[in-house]
Order: structure tokens, then sequence, then C-alpha cells
């Protein structure tokens, strides 16, 4: 990233929050991803008031997205992303530049951050899995039947999800909403020697073009590795 972003990150933090332990930027602009609209993500971490919260705001002429945490809401969050395999906070803490550090905490918590997104997150459960293989299925079947452009269309981007998804979480590795979902499947690829990311997306431009056979066989070639299509016998327990 630009020696810019950094300074003025850091010129926010100590200018609003100069009672702060620690604070990290993180995000597209630290991972070289940035676009010419991506913001700075910056992550702040207090002992109490007016932690904990989330703003967005411009500073000298750049978007903002603030993160301010207490210990407790951290924790949170972190607990969070590794329940849902979406590290969000993880990797906003884990993969940052360290704007400030008054105790230690900024340095350790990257570094705990760090640890656990190498670690990768929980294997799915064998319900996990059947629920998602049930899931692709069912959205495959509606895809295939379907005679409406508009929602064969929007069926196709809900599947996209569905088994990027899958592939991501199904090998062990941290899955994402959105263009994280896009980059962590690319990565993904990128070590596993498979274009999934590149022949999903194909196949969501091939349904608006009216085709959908390249997203039909991509995702079947998909179910096929965590044990193909699975509807009868499907069943999920209801709340207590």
């Amino acid at each position: 990233m630009s020696i810019d972003g950094f300074d003025i990150a850091r010129s926010l933090v100590c200018e609003r929050f100069p009672g702060a332990r620690a604070a990290w930027l993180g995000g597209s602009t630290v991972l070289g991803m940035a676009t010419p609209t991506s913001d700075l993500d910056i992550s702040v971490l207090f002992d109490g008031r007016p932690a904990p919260y989330s703003e967005s705001l411009r500073y000298q002429g750049w978007p903002v997205e603030l993160f301010v945490h207490t210990e407790e809401a951290m924790r949170h969050f972190l607990a969070k992303d590794r329940k849902d395999r979406r590290p969000a906070t993880l990797r906003l803490i884990g993969r940052s530049l360290v704007l400030l550090d008054n105790d230690g905490s900024g340095e350790s918590l990257r570094e705990g951050c760090a640890t656990q997104l190498a670690a990768g997150p929980d294997p799915l459960t064998a319900q996990e899995l059947q629920s998602a293989r049930y899931g692709i299925t069912d959205r495959l079947d509606d895809l295939v039947g379907c005679a409406d452009d508009d929602e064969r269309l929007l069926i196709a981007t809900d599947l996209w999800q569905a088994t990027a998804d899958l592939l991501l979480t199904g090998h062990g590795h941290w899955t994402g909403t959105g263009k994280w979902l896009h980059r962590e499947l690319a990565a993904f690829d990128h070590h596993a020697g498979t274009e999934y990311a590149k022949a999903l997306a194909h196949g969501v431009r091939s349904v608006a073009q009216g085709n959908p056979e390249p997203i039909v066989e991509t995702v079947t070639q998909a179910l096929t590795i965590f044990g193909g299509r699975f509807f009868d016998g499907f069943t999920a327990q209801g709340p207590a």
C-alpha cells in the first residue's frame, strides 16, 4: 500500500483515539487488493467506552471504516468468525499493519489472529456437509427446471455462493461473502491447481446469456467431491 495510506490511518488514530491501547490497519489496502474505491479498514482497541462501535467516515479525502473494540467485543467477533468460518475480524487483525501499540496488545493480538488464520476453520460436521449437499442439490434442480430468465440468473448467483462455500469449507479453508468469497476460492485454486473460481463465475455469466450448462457441469463436479447430489433421505432436526 502507499505510505500515505498508512500515515493517514495513523494520524486518524492519534487524533481521534489518544486513549487507545492498540490499533491496526487491515483490509484490501494492506493486502495489495485495493481498488480506486477501497477504504481504510481501521480496528481500534479500548478498555471501555466509547467502545464498542463501528463508524464510516471520510478523513483527509479517504473513506474509512472504523471498528472500535473492547477485548470482550473482539472476543465475540472472533468467536463468530470461527463459528461462521468467515474470518472478517481475524483477517483485519491477523493480516494488518500495527498503527499503535501502547501495551503490547497490538502485536500479540495480531500474532494470535494470524496463527488462527493459518490454522484454518474447524472441519464441517457430518450434518453440515449433508445440509450443504442437500441445499446445492435443491438449487441445482431449481435452476434446471426454471424457465424464467430473471429467476434463473438469481438462482445461479445463489448456487455460485453455496458451491464456493462448500468447496472452501469442505477442504478446511476459510470462506467469505461477496468479493471475499471469490478471493478465498481463487486463493484455494492457486494452491490446489484448480479453477473453480473462474469456472463458477463463467457459469453465472453463461446463465445470464441463456446457457445454464456450464454452471450445472461445474456444480455437479464440485458435489461429486463430497459424495454427489443428495436429496432423498435428508432430514434436519427442528428447534427444541
